[in-house]
């Protein structure tokens, strides 16, 4: 008796897990269609004028614009998918995301002098691809680990930032998102938001675009009303 209630549980259980693994996999081919990839595209394109501008910033050349852009646009994504197993990964699989970033970069670096008066606009479409970024990473990180609040940080925080912070380490500044504005921690709120949204239930679709939203506002906000985290301040000999 005491047998048969074992294997019916386990049954139970198995069956419970399968619906899951089905409706999981039905949620992530959802969020991984056309709209999403070409948002990621997108998103790619954004972060690689980052890249060109920062080059062409400290005088490189035609090279060294894309492979900035390159770096700004992908890195991000790439370590992502070292760093949870999925190889190999998706830039290097996809020649499109290459060539976005290269002809990105050279198209700034002959644009610059109309694409500089654009800066405001561009800090908008920077926010937006932050919000893409973040949770494009913890949507993956999801598909593949479930509701693992840590892995869909990091997994979130990485693609969106890890690009930025290569790309200014190569032209040896402090990372721009380590010293200046809210960027890391917005895209840590947006990521946490996604996180809360799925736990309680609610569509992974809305999730993802209620996390975007979040990240992409709070990000314009810091911008419009220069919104920083709270800094050590030193003060010289008089006082200033």
């Amino acid at each position: 008796m005491n047998l048969f209630i074992i294997t019916i549980s386990r049954s139970s259980i198995c069956r419970r897990k399968s619906i899951n693994f089905r409706q999981i996999l039905l949620d992530v081919a959802i969020v991984s269609s056309i709209p999403v990839h070409f948002l990621d595209l997108f998103g790619t394109m954004i972060f690689a004028v980052t890249g060109a501008l920062k080059a062409i910033e400290h005088k490189l050349d035609i090279v060294g614009v894309i492979v900035l852009s390159g770096i700004a646009g992908l890195a991000g994504g790439i370590i992502r998918d070292v760093v949870i197993g999925r190889s190999p990964p998706s830039a290097l699989v996809d020649p499109l995301y290459i060539i976005i970033t290269s002809i990105t970069g050279i198209g700034i670096l002959f644009l610059y002098r109309y694409v500089k008066n654009l800066m405001r606009l561009f800090l908008i479409f920077d926010a937006f691809g932050l919000g893409i970024f973040s949770l494009l990473g913890a949507n993956i990180a999801f598909s593949m680990f479930g509701l693992n609040l840590v892995i869909m940080m990091f997994a979130g925080v990485i693609t969106a930032v890890g690009g930025g912070i290569i790309r200014d380490m190569l032209v040896s500044e402090i990372p721009l998102v380590l010293r200046k504005e809210l960027y890391v921690s917005v895209s840590f709120v947006g990521v946490l938001s996604f996180f809360i949204l799925l736990y309680l239930g609610v569509n992974i679709l809305i999730s993802t675009i209620i996390g975007i939203i979040v990240i992409t506002s709070f990000r314009i906000a810091a911008i419009k009303y220069n919104w920083n985290l709270p800094r050590r301040v030193f003060r010289n000999a008089n006082g200033l």
